[in-house]
């Protein structure tokens, strides 16, 4: 599989996971009505932006 392939199917994985994130978010703890994110829903945020920033940068490089 060649490089350009390879960024591509992630970007399409990541675009799929990230269409669904709304969906992580939910009511509780007695708030209804009020959706809410905990902690580490934010750490799986950030790990997406460094696979993210991570293809970029191995497609600019040569």
């Amino acid at each position: 599989m060649t490089r350009t392939k390879l960024v591509q199917n992630l970007a399409l994985i990541l675009g799929a996971a990230v269409a669904h994130a709304p969906a992580l978010a939910h009511e509780g703890h007695d708030m209804p009505g009020v959706s809410h994110w905990h902690s580490t829903d934010v750490l799986g945020f950030v790990a997406v932006a460094l696979v993210i920033a991570g293809a970029i940068w191995m497609k600019g490089r040569k």
